[in-house]
């Protein structure tokens, strides 16, 4: 289940530049203040050659869709990005999900839900759930979701949500592909001491800020904010990629184990040296074109292999 992927020799001066680069800033506390500096240096991501950009609404939500040259008909991906809730933008993203839309071989719709403060849980996820059934409504006959960071956690309470609906010929995604995953906004895991030192960006208190921000008093450990907490039966094939160097690796390894023993059909490859999203840094890191490659072999074989209507039957 879990795999090691180690430094590459390649990378390692590439790792100490950013190391030095970042830690100035360690530990500072990000609110809606930073949302251009965040949208700025996502959009730095480099663009995949002959994918376009459309802005769309689908299920009610606005967003973007990113269509790579040579998209299958019929199959698409949900990206939800990350930001911690309170960052990021769809527009922003275009860019990197371009760059896994292309691998995919579909095009990517990516949501502009609610961002807090301005709109708290469940603010987030029940937009992420409207953009699910809005691409099933229009026809989509396989979806995979993929997310980062917060959005990653958003991801994963998508697939226990939908899981949970019983309805008959509900659309159950195919698979799903997460990138540091935020699964446990109670923030205990215990890379938050492990990883303290080795994290380049992130502390306890940063992601204690962005939860409050998030939550505003509701219960941490309630499953649609924390996936790690939810039901975890009847999930499709789930792929996680994690840096070594993060206070969120235990976030990652919880979850994975927990789907393992419910009978998830879960990888979850470990970075060694590599930090928060790393597979953003294309173009800086060999490990983010690595990452980004089997992540979109992923998506590629989930696509192919799921049957056209990959719903639940009866109920």
């Amino acid at each position: 289940m879990i795999t090691i992927q180690p430094l590459s020799p390649q990378d390692a001066p590439a790792v100490a530049a950013m190391r030095q680069a970042t830690a100035a800033h360690k530990g500072d506390k990000l609110g809606p203040e930073a949302r251009p500096m965040f949208d700025g240096m996502f959009a730095a991501t480099p663009a995949a050659a002959d994918v376009r950009v459309e802005a769309a609404t689908v299920g009610g939500i606005s967003g973007f869709w990113v269509r790579p040259a040579g998209a299958r008909p019929g199959v698409r991906v949900l990206y939800i990005h990350g930001g911690g809730y309170v960052l990021g933008s769809a527009q922003s993203f275009t860019s990197f999900v371009g760059q896994i839309a292309m691998r995919a071989g579909a095009d990517a719709f990516i949501p502009d839900y609610r961002l807090a403060p301005e709109h708290p849980y469940p603010a987030a996820i029940d937009d992420a759930v409207a953009s699910y059934h809005g691409l099933v409504a229009e026809g989509a006959e396989r979806i995979v979701v993929v997310g980062d960071s917060a959005g990653g956690g958003l991801t994963l309470a998508l697939l226990s949500i939908l899981a949970a609906d019983k309805r008959s010929g509900v659309v159950q995604p195919a698979g799903a592909a997460v990138m540091s995953p935020l699964t446990d906004l109670a923030l205990a895991g215990e890379s938050f001491q492990t990883r303290a030192e080795a994290d380049p960006i992130f502390t306890r208190d940063v992601l204690k800020a962005f939860s409050d921000m998030y939550l505003q008093g509701q219960d941490a450990t309630l499953p649609k904010a924390s996936p790690l907490y939810a039901q975890l039966n009847g999930l499709p094939p789930i792929r996680i990629d994690v840096g070594d160097n993060e206070v969120l690796l235990s976030d990652s390894v919880r979850y994975a184990e927990k789907a393992q023993a419910a009978g998830v059909e879960i990888t979850l490859s470990v970075w060694e040296g590599m930090a928060h999203v790393f597979q953003s840094s294309l173009g800086q890191f060999v490990a983010s074109e690595q990452s980004v490659n089997a992540i979109g072999e992923f998506l590629r074989q989930r696509l192919d292999d799921a049957a056209p209507a990959n719903a639940i039957k009866g109920a």
